[in-house]
């Protein structure tokens, strides 16, 4: 008999929760979604957590109405995908001993701004090397340790959001390698917890575990389970885990191949063979997560950039109605380059500063609002540059070309712009799903229809769209880094 190749990912997001049956070509199948968002915590109602059962009751609604559409026997395997850092303690017996609080909860800003009470900012990114954002793993395990030291006594298991989905699929309480190296409490060079943090916060490494790497069978999905989703008992369950790992893998890249996500924010990420993780590259807000697969590492710089554009949109062209984003694009191309003097310095939040920083500069009463959208494209296209560079920097590198996915890569003025500022190719993927492909390839491997990730890559269209950059010629200003 023919083998199956359908994947079912659970994919939680902040903004929704989807459920996706996706083939060995990457074809969608069949998706469900609902919104998602944050409840205010019952005990503590200023703060914000995730509710799980509510979640998961999500995920059994779109489960049952994806299942219903294809053919069970097709289906190989099964994984979860969420966003990082979030997660919370279950004690032996499966108990969930408090809410996930929320990574947009603001608890935790006191604690990463005191961080140094229990360990040196430059040492802690020294041998985790994630930047100090307020919503990482280590200010949530700080939190417990000092406001609930009982939960942390009577805990078994702290699980990230993939890991209790699977759980709950499952029974098996496993973490992945890819949420811990989001977590600012792992070690880069042993990829796993690290001993010498977690001691210095107080805070049990054993109540963390193992970490199991992307492409591990975890389980089968358990009788309770499959009543429930509508998914038959005993399909195996993959660990796959944070969302950004996937997609860099989902979008085709290789080693040293940068990754421009593009959206309200623009996360530039590349998979390198190694990384620096010393002050120079903490005050260039370079971040490092553990890659999907082991010895690589996911060297990443992210600034504001469809945000921003966004409010030019909602500021300066707001009585437009139809085709709003082609008459900004249109106008802006009729713009020389340098924007007649206009420019802008792209700061429009600043996340370890605190505060804003944007300007417009160069305004005069001759100035328009299509040479101001347009020097908005020019200075994210050198904030690109910066990105760039830092990266290549951190991780020993040069970039020949620039992968770009996301919202922001439909934008043609600004992939023009990108590849003449950086002065090399741009490469447009036409993958929407790349976070759902990426960890459907490590489950078609796992289940052996493929050898490894990679060769199931391999059997993905890519329709990629090459943007050469012009020659080189400086734009007015000096905004050509």
């Amino acid at each position: 008999m023919p083998r199956g190749d359908i994947v079912i990912v659970f994919d939680c997001g902040a903004t929704n929760v989807r459920v996706i049956a996706i083939n060995s070509k990457g074809f969608i199948v069949a998706s469900e979604s609902s919104p998602n968002n944050t409840k205010p915590d019952p005990f503590y109602p200023a703060y914000r957590i995730w509710d799980v059962n509510e979640i998961w009751q999500k995920m059994i609604r779109a489960s049952q109405k994806v299942i219903s559409r294809i053919n069970h026997k097709e289906i190989i395997g099964v994984t979860v995908t969420t966003f990082g850092v979030d997660g919370t303690l279950f004690n032996k017996s499966g108990e969930m001993l408090y809410p996930v609080i929320s990574w947009q909860c603001e608890r935790t800003n006191p604690i990463m701004a005191g961080i140094a009470k229990y360990i040196e900012l430059t040492d802690l990114y020294k041998e985790c090397g994630v930047l100090p954002f307020t919503f990482n793993t280590i200010n949530k395990l700080i939190w417990f340790v000092e406001q609930k030291p009982e939960l942390v006594e009577n805990g078994y298991r702290f699980l990230f959001m993939p890991s209790i989905f699977s759980f709950l699929l499952t029974g098996e309480m496993i973490n992945d390698t890819t949420m811990a190296g989001t977590s600012m409490v792992t070690n880069l060079s042993t990829r796993g917890f690290s001993k010498s943090i977690l001691d210095k916060i107080g805070f049990p490494a054993g109540k963390l575990g193992e970490t199991v790497e992307a492409g591990t069978l975890t389980g089968k999905i358990n009788l309770k389970a499959s009543s429930e989703t509508g998914i038959p008992a005993g399909i195996p369950v993959v660990a796959t885990g944070h969302d950004t790992q996937f997609a860099i893998f989902g979008s085709g890249a290789e080693r040293n191949q940068p990754v421009l996500s593009s959206g309200t924010w623009e996360i530039l990420m590349v998979r390198s063979e190694g990384y620096r993780s010393g002050k120079e590259q903490l005050d260039m807000s370079i971040t490092t997560e553990l890659d999907s697969r082991p010895g690589l590492y996911n060297i990443g710089n992210q600034w504001i950039a469809s945000g921003m554009l966004e409010w030019a949109r909602k500021t300066l062209y707001s009585e437009l109605r139809d085709d709003v984003y082609e008459a900004m694009i249109s106008g802006a191309e009729k713009v020389p380059a340098g924007c007649n003097g206009v420019r802008v310095v792209p700061k429009f939040y600043e996340e370890l500063k605190g505060k804003p920083g944007g300007q417009i500069l160069g305004l005069t009463m001759e100035s328009t609002r299509d040479e101001i959208y347009r020097a908005m494209l020019e200075a994210l296209s050198v904030r690109l540059v910066e990105g760039k560079t830092a990266l290549e920097k951190a991780g020993g590198f040069k970039t020949e070309s620039i992968l770009c996915v996301g919202g922001g890569s439909k934008n043609r003025l600004w992939n023009r712009l990108r590849a003449d500022i950086t002065g090399i190719p741009v490469k447009v993927i036409d993958q929407k799903e790349t976070t759902v492909l990426g960890a459907s390839l490590f489950v078609q491997a796992a289940c052996g229809n493929a050898s490894s990730p990679e060769e199931a890559r391999s059997a993905i269209d890519y329709k990629t769209e090459i943007i050469e950059p012009a020659p080189r010629a400086p734009l007015q200003g000096g905004w050509v880094a």
